[in-house]
């Protein structure tokens, strides 16, 4: 979950790196630093803490190298501190390496090399590598080019995870990368060429990009890039070419990413429907060569996610087993994966994905793809880990998401999980057509109505004031208003640090209200009319304890009396949590505000989880 960057070019290396640091920030955040070729000797300049702390370090400005490497650090082995930040170099000082994944055999590694006559300055699984490639380089590689040599039989040595950049004093004229279950990307410039481990960090500079497979090395020069795969067999790839807009990845005068991207969902949310949703007209997918026949043939549908990801899985469940009548299961890609899932060539399973990187999903993919079943990644990055091992892919057009607590990815996954519940629908004869073009309908008025609910932004602004410090709060919700709650809950705990839970509605009486005391804050979710009235009593049964309640809804609640009411436009009850999100989200972000913390890097928390 660490970022890293490389440049190799003809201008000042450390403001690239610097620079496209500060974009991968979300990544890790923990300590940071940056590795040159000055005067043909490594230069490392590294601290704990955030990438900041490189600014004005002590002569990093000075730096006239046209070469380097950098890291920004989300800590696994070894706490944060300026001995465990990257880059890494070997005893001799002639390589240096910074890397994004974990070494699963370091302690023995690590043992070997002691027994070499190597010592060791961290705590760090990585400080291994610069020191294995060290030791291959003057035992001696069958290579041409003893650089790659040595880097190939120093990674044949590794288990884990890894993206990996390295530089030698040795070969000043070039950087070597290899990437295996951690992302890795090239931009290609003029007479100029980058590495980064997400594509906003040097979006700036060029949209041309290589995009890594897993077990592949690229050697990287001023003005070209030799590619290799695990075997050292050279070979060409392909150029592509990345249509983001750079000023997508700035923060466009808002004061945070989050509160940018909690905007951005209305105009997310018309990219993803667009070309794919058309009134009058069937559902389109062109990428998407499922038939009616392989949809009779499923007797169950695994969606399969982490975190918020898995939130807009458990809305895309409701959607499916409505519209299609086919058994969906969600699951939580780290535990799907080691319980031996019932799988075979009659399940259709779906990874959903923000970065289109997570490890755990990832490794449940594989597993599904060895079981026989088809494979449909949801994701939002084109060329990510994810889209490379799925039979299909489904993108999401909501454009870079920054901030570490997921908003407008969430809110477009949930659409285009629904949109393409309508083309299964469609496809099988499932459901009334003149229902199926009601719903797309809402669908297409989604943007709008989603402008009026962020009209409510001031009202949420105002509770958060109210409520900010409190030390537990609850969400409570039925049906899809539930699995709301669930996600309203985990941005609170995200980035605001209060305890939270969500509960169905219904169970409450079965144990969770002996939590409930005076003062407390309860938080229903109440959009699903023929539900409404059994989620009021229970939110009764909080208010006659003692609790304050805000309640999110699209209902008539003329007759009750609760705290705070905050009033969403009415929808299908499919989609409704596209709407009803919203002010839970502008309610966590407003939270974490009035508390003075950083909205967009929580503590502990980093944007792509590249660690199982």
């Amino acid at each position: 979950m660490c970022g890293i960057v490389g440049y190799i070019g003809n201008k000042k290396a450390v403001p690239v790196l610097v620079n496209g640091l500060h974009c991968l920030e979300y990544r890790g955040y923990d300590s940071a630093g940056i590795a040159v070729l000055e005067n043909n000797k490594i230069v490392v300049k590294k601290d704990k803490g955030r990438v900041a702390n490189l600014d004005n370090m002590p002569g990093i400005n000075d730096l006239e190298a046209s070469i380097g490497i950098a890291h920004t650090r989300w800590a696994t082995h070894g706490k944060p501190s300026m001995e465990n930040s990257h880059p890494h170099m070997d005893n001799s000082n002639q390589f240096a390496v910074v890397h994004n994944g974990i070494i699963e055999n370091y302690n023995e590694l690590r043992a070997f090399l002691t027994e070499k006559g190597y010592h060791f300055l961290s705590q760090t699984d990585t400080e291994v590598i610069p020191n294995l490639i060290h030791y291959h380089y003057t035992k001696g590689v069958d290579c041409e080019d003893t650089f790659l040599g040595a880097i190939h039989a120093a990674v044949n040595d590794l288990k884990g995870s890894y993206a990996l950049e390295v530089i030698s004093n040795l070969f000043p004229d070039r950087v070597v990368v290899v990437r295996k279950d951690s992302p890795l990307v090239l931009g290609k410039g003029k007479e100029e060429n980058y590495v980064a481990s997400d594509i906003p960090a040097v979006l700036a500079y060029t949209k041309d990009f290589y995009l890594l497979e897993d077990n592949e090395y690229a050697v990287v020069y001023q003005d070209h890039v030799q590619f290799y795969d695990s075997n050292l067999v050279e070979h060409v790839k392909e150029v592509k070419v990345i249509e983001w807009d750079a000023t997508a990845a700035e923060k466009n005068g808002y004061e945070d990413f989050m509160l940018k991207e909690i905007h951005e969902q209305p105009m997310a949310i018309r990219e993803t429907i667009k070309n794919r949703l058309n009134l009058g007209e069937k559902c389109l997918f062109k990428d998407l060569a499922i038939t009616k026949e392989y949809l009779q043939s499923l007797n169950k549908i695994y969606i399969v996610a982490c975190g918020t990801a898995m939130h807009a899985g458990l809305v895309g469940k409701d959607a499916i087993e409505k519209l299609c009548k086919i058994p969906v299961e969600v699951d939580i890609a780290s535990e799907f994966r080691y319980r031996d899932p019932i799988i075979d060539e009659k399940t259709l399973c779906i990874y959903i994905s923000q970065s289109g990187e997570t490890a755990d999903t990832l490794a449940a993919l594989k597993l599904a793809k060895r079981k026989g079943a088809k494979t449909l990644a949801v994701t939002n990055v084109i060329g990510s880990s994810i889209t490379r091992e799925a039979d299909y892919t489904v993108y999401t057009y909501a454009g870079p998401e920054i901030a570490v607590a997921s908003t407008k990815a969430y809110t477009s996954q949930v659409v285009l999980l629904t949109v393409l519940a309508v083309y299964f629908a469609e496809l099988l004869g499932s459901y009334e057509e003149a229902k199926l073009e009601e719903l797309k309908t809402e669908i297409s008025g989604l943007p709008a109505k989603l402008e009026t609910v962020l009209e409510e932004e001031k009202t949420l602004k105002d509770i958060a004031e109210k409520i900010y410090t409190e030390h537990d709060m609850y969400f409570l919700g039925r049906g899809s208003d539930y699995h709301v709650a669930m996600e309203g809950s985990l941005k609170v705990k995200e980035i605001s640090y209060i305890h939270s839970e969500a509960y169905a509605s219904g169970e409450l009486k079965h144990g969770t209200i002996a939590l409930i005391e005076n003062g407390i804050t309860v938080i229903g979710v109440l959009t699903n009319p023929e539900l409404t009235p059994k989620s009021i009593s229970n939110i009764q049964e909080v208010v006659s304890r003692g609790a304050k309640t805000l309640v999110v809804t699209n209902q008539d609640l003329a007759n009750v009396s609760f705290d705070y009411v905050v009033r969403i436009p009415e929808t299908n009850s499919l989609i409704s949590p596209i709407l009803s999100v919203v002010p839970l989200q502008l309610l966590a972000y407003y939270i974490s505000k009035t508390k003075g913390l950083d909205v967009d890097k929580p503590r502990n928390l980093a944007k792509s989880v590249t660690v199982e």
